[in-house]
């Protein structure tokens, strides 16, 4: 059993534990990043990136990078200076990643346990290494070990389920670079262009018992889906007919419960979270990667003020580490409150079937649930310095 020392040890390889180590490794300061998979996780299809996580990306210097790599991208101009692209997730992934110095990530590095150690986290692994962290960050998910260390219970189901899926046109899709939503009668969904030829969908939903088990064969889920969809063109309808079904994928809809947040510790001693292992949500506001982006950003620029100007005196550096971390936690946890609770409200009264919210969705709430998503963008982490 070897027991290693290291300075700050994030726990996942996902956009917000990505985003923190580029942050930090930005502003001259290393870190390691345990990944539990063998691989980077670049499941998913399409990120869609708000005008607040594009500047974010812009902080850390993804702007330049995007462009010179050809990362594939569909920008939609709204109103006044809000700004909606998409981006494809396994891309994003990659560029965070091939920013790294080598070595930052390290795979198959699955936590265990953790336990205190004085001014240290001792991090045990399931290969039997224990690594000697001054500090620790969780982005490990929904399911986060380093959550459950804070007091954190599991996030909550949300009551509803998503199914995910993306098509490549081969010849084009011909559509316009627009983000096309539908709901009522149960169910929400959307279809967004992330190139000339690819298509992001979602569609979410109640699940029954007369739905039970459509996750387990995917071509049932995919007759399932195109018979909620109603009313639509033929252009949008062959988006989800023309999907394979190997590019589909469900999962339930969790959230972290907004008192938690506000009960329990976001930052405890040398400990925080961020990312989804912080605000899992609800995708009805397609904020959830954009406000892990904000996390990172916001967590490299505070650990950076609290590790600058080294000092011989452990006691100080573990001081101001700790009040760095509550400076982080003071800055993310309204914003987190906040984006968990309006992506619940907006997705229940967009989905619902009530009579009562249907009208009201429908005759006073559209322009306003519009806006919503446009107020929720318009938020600025700051820059890394």
């Amino acid at each position: 059993m070897t027991e290693i020392v290291e300075d700050i040890v994030i726990v996942g390889a996902g956009i917000a534990g990505l985003t923190t180590a580029l942050g930090l490794h930005r502003l001259g300061i290393g870190s390691l990043v345990l990944e539990s998979s063998d691989t980077l996780r670049t499941y998913g299809y399409a990120f869609v990136v708000w005008s607040n996580a594009w500047k974010a990306l812009d902080s850390i210097g993804i702007v330049s990078v995007s462009t010179v790599s050809g990362l594939p991208t569909a920008q939609l101009s709204l109103e006044g200076d809000h700004e909606l692209r998409s981006i494809n997730r396994k891309v994003l992934i990659e560029t965070l990643s091939d920013e790294l110095p080598k070595g930052t990530i390290r795979f198959s590095s699955k936590v265990v346990h953790i336990q205190d150690s004085g001014s240290f986290k001792l991090i045990h692994l399931a290969d039997g290494n224990i690594l000697k962290a001054k500090v620790l960050i969780g982005c490990d998910g929904v399911n986060s070990v380093v959550a459950k260390f804070l007091g954190f219970g599991k996030p909550s189901y949300a009551g509803r389920a998503a199914i995910r899926g993306s098509v490549n046109f081969k010849g084009g899709h011909g559509l316009e670079p627009d983000f096309l939503q539908f709901f009522g009668n149960g169910v929400r969904y959307g279809v967004i262009t992330c190139d000339d030829n690819g298509v992001y969908w979602f569609f979410t939903y109640t699940p029954s018992s007369q739905d039970t088990g459509i996750e387990k064969d995917p071509a049932t889920m995919k007759q399932f889906v195109l018979s909620k969809l109603g009313n639509i063109s033929d252009k949008i309808r062959s988006v989800f007919e023309t999907t394979d079904l190997d590019n589909m994928i469900w999962a339930q809809l969790k959230l972290r419960h907004p008192l938690d947040l506000l009960r329990f510790n976001i930052s405890k001693d040398d400990v925080c979270l961020a990312g989804d292992a912080l605000h899992a949500m609800t995708p009805d506001l397609g904020q959830g990667g954009c406000s892990a982006l904000e996390d990172g950003v916001t967590l490299a620029r505070v650990l950076a003020g609290a590790l600058t100007g080294k000092t011989s005196d452990e006691d100080e550096e573990h001081e101001r580490i700790v009040m760095g971390l509550k400076k982080y936690a003071g800055e993310r946890r309204w914003r987190s409150v906040g984006l968990v609770s309006v992506a619940y409200v907006v997705g229940f009264v967009q989905q619902s079937d009530s009579v009562l919210i249907r009208f009201l969705r429908d005759k006073v709430f559209a322009r306003f649930l519009g806006g919503v998503l446009l107020r929720m963008s318009k938020f600025d982490c700051g820059s890394l310095e």
